[in-house]
């Protein structure tokens, strides 16, 4: 706590530290990152090192949750990687997360918790406050794509339909033009293009920057379960 109790007092000099900051700095990092970040963190070490931090120098908690490794992750990035829902649970209850940040990928932890699959309903629980804090249309900074075309994308059908529940804007589409549907029509995902089209307003005419329809995209990549249910909505659609 040494180190958390010097920066507290330098604050107002954090954009500019000096070599005696620096080393704080350092060792604030690598203790957080370890009590937060790894694979065998565990609830009570982080449920200790907040209560302490709350205790001698509560200003600088949203700082410190909010502290990003050379990659741009935070530990809510590492612990939603890691499936440590429990440790999720703990940050987002800080109150101080920022959980759309995004890491130099381009992912908020809300993006990468759609490509997990958490253990049992306490898992899923944390999800959901996850996706209800942070913002569900944010686009990665590098792809443009939203957290529902990576759920599409990686055929997390659970994920998709808990974020189509969350009104998903499934017509959202990334720097390519691809649309969560057209990701579903590309992989052959018919279950999921299934949920797309039953539980949202799936525009079908929608191209891409080659030109492509959901429907040519399934056509093209030989999938044909996925292109019967795209024309079947379709004639549906135009009655």
């Amino acid at each position: 706590m040494t180190a958390c109790q010097f920066l507290n007092d330098h604050m107002d000099n954090m954009d500019n530290p000096n070599n005696e900051m620096r080393k704080a700095l350092i060792v604030l990092f690598q203790r957080w990152f370890s009590v937060a970040a790894e694979e065998t963190s565990t609830v009570g070490d982080l449920a200790a090192y907040l209560r302490e931090v709350r205790k001698s120098t509560p200003t600088l908690l949203a700082f410190l949750v909010n502290l990003a490794d050379d990659n741009g992750n935070t530990v809510l990035h590492y612990s939603v990687s890691h499936c440590n829902y429990s440790i999720v649970g703990l940050l987002l209850d800080t109150g101080a997360c920022d959980v759309n940040l995004q890491n130099n990928a381009g992912y908020t932890a809300v993006m990468l918790a759609a490509l997990t699959a958490p253990d049992g309903p306490g898992g899923m629980e944390v999800v959901r406050k996850l996706m209800e804090m942070g913002n569900i249309h944010n686009r990665s900074k590098q792809t443009g794509q939203t957290v529902l075309h990576l759920a599409v994308r990686h055929g997390r059908v659970v994920m998709v339909r808990l974020l189509l529940s969350y009104g998903a804007d499934a017509n959202i589409q990334d720097n390519q033009g691809t649309t969560a549907l057209m990701f579903a029509s590309e992989r052959g995902h018919t279950h999921v293009a299934r949920l797309l089209l039953e539980r949202s307003q799936c525009d079908l005419s929608l191209t891409d920057k080659r030109g492509r329809t959901a429907l040519a995209i399934a056509m093209q990549g030989s999938h044909t379960d996925t292109a019967t249910l795209l024309q079947a909505h379709a004639k549906v659609r135009a009655l």
